[in-house]
């Protein structure tokens, strides 16, 4: 009975020591993955947007220039100082295209740079040229721009009339030049130039200054042999 229990505990030790001779697979210890930052990429720049000036109207974009401009600057009354006086001016609303390019030539301080350079009593008195170098670079900054006519039957060369001058060679469709206006001085009018010439609006205050500006002395070319140089500007 000893020897058995003998045996169990010897094989009871060899067991036990076995299993503590069995050495435990180490697991394998994973690395740390790396983590990969985001890369940080720089805002787009938003291209900017180029804005064109307020005054960019050129020989080739006037029809889309002064119906956006017109739409803008819906006024029609304008003051024309002089050194004998001033004269109220209306402009008409029919003829859109004339009446935004008056006025933004007007606000471009164009007319501030000229005279009433030809004058011929019981006709006309014409305005919108001078001597002035600055005359000529703003004109050449538009690029000598022309208008499109707009007659209306109802719109007649009548005293006080203002209408656009206008080349008459070259011309078959009787576009105006905005750069020169004139008004009519003639008490009856002058009707043989209807149909010829675009008239964009009317005198309605100062017909006396009209007619101290046609009674002035000119030479040979008509001009005046002193200036009447004239400041133009929008009234509210």
């Amino acid at each position: 009975m000893k020897g058995r229990i003998l045996q169990l505990l010897i094989l009871i030790c060899i067991a036990f020591s076995i299993i503590n001779c069995k050495k435990e697979t180490p697991t394998e210890i994973s690395k740390p993955e790396a983590i990969e930052k985001p890369v940080q990429t720089k805002p787009k720049k938003e291209k900017a947007i180029a804005q064109k000036p307020w005054d960019s109207i050129t020989h080739d974009n006037t029809i889309d220039f002064l119906i956006a401009y017109g739409k803008e600057h819906k006024e029609n009354k304008l003051r024309v100082k002089t050194r004998l006086g001033d004269m109220i001016v209306q402009l008409y609303d029919d003829t859109p295209l004339h009446r935004a390019s008056f006025l933004f030539l007007v606000n471009a301080g164009y007319f501030n740079t000229t005279c009433f350079h030809r004058v011929v009593p019981g006709f006309i008195v014409q305005g919108g040229n001078s001597e002035n170098y600055s005359t000529v670079k703003i004109k050449n900054k538009y690029e000598n721009y022309t208008i499109p006519p707009e007659f209306r039957k109802n719109h007649k060369h009548k005293f006080g009339a203002l209408a656009a001058a206008r080349e008459w060679e070259n011309n078959i469709s009787k576009k105006s030049n905005p750069f020169e206006f004139y008004f009519i001085q003639a008490k009856n009018g002058a009707h043989h130039i209807d149909g010829e010439h675009t008239v964009f609006g009317e005198v309605i205050s100062g017909f006396n200054v009209l007619n101290k500006i046609a009674k002035l002395k000119t030479g040979r070319d008509e001009w005046p042999l002193k200036d009447v140089f004239t400041k133009i500007e929008v009234i509210e």
